[in-house]
């Protein structure tokens, strides 16, 4: 069977759901990374949006947005990630599209140079994991003992935390214990762990200085008190 192709910008969130949910049904497949910042022609070609991630297929037809991505993949492989009752699947897709808007809090979080804004989105993510804390089992993944898409969609959320808890005591997390066992489930879950490179975190860092980050520039202010 030829390999699909997945293709990548190394830090991006939406790439890692892919490259797991594909790790996770054991699907052979490829990975091309690309510069965001220097798109080549030959991804403009076939990249409606511009974005990533892309996954193009065995006849060569290209897929793009993650979210269709992981379904074709649950449609077409065995080793579902969904559950296979309509409701309980209709509600899994639903806390995606959550976990997706976590991650436009996140990008205004790691990006903002401005103090309130930076507290304001801090205080959003806050309030969506108390939600969630009301609606997860008891692991150690969201559904319970079976991984799932929704775990996809999170373990690069709770990635970026890893950065964040080295420089900012935001309370995220505090008194959150159901979704620190499940932040901390997903970090031992191979597929997760080898969704990025082992630069990632250095890669995220020079990310925030480039953006001159609220979060990163009070760090470096409060080591020199």
């Amino acid at each position: 069977m030829t390999e699909l192709t997945l293709i990548s910008y190394d830090l991006c969130p939406y790439v890692q759901r892919a490259s797991i949910a594909l790790q996770e049904k054991g699907i052979p497949f490829k990975r091309i990374n690309i510069d965001l910042n220097n798109k080549p022609d030959w991804f403009l070609e076939i990249s409606p949006r511009g974005k990533v991630p892309l996954l193009k297929l065995e006849d060569g037809t290209v897929l793009f947005e993650s979210s269709v991505i992981c379904e074709y993949l649950e449609d077409r492989y065995p080793n579902p990630l969904h559950p296979r009752d309509p409701i309980a699947r209709a509600g899994h897709r639903a806390w995606m599209e959550f976990g997706t808007a976590v991650l436009g809090d996140i990008w205004h979080l790691e990006t903002t140079g401005d103090e309130a804004v930076y507290h304001q989105r801090a205080a959003a993510i806050r309030q969506k994991f108390q939600r969630m804390e009301d609606v997860l089992q008891d692991g150690p993944y969201f559904a319970g003992t079976t991984f799932s898409l929704v775990d996809a969609v999170f373990g690069p959320v709770f990635r970026y935390f890893d950065l964040f808890d080295q420089l900012a005591d935001h309370g995220i997390f505090d008194d959150l214990p159901k979704g620190r066992a499940w932040r901390s489930a997903l970090a031992d879950r191979i597929s997760i762990r080898d969704a990025v490179a082992p630069t990632y975190l250095d890669r995220l860092r020079s990310f925030l200085a480039d953006h001159d980050a609220y979060l990163l520039r009070q760090a470096r202010e409060e080591a020199l008190l």
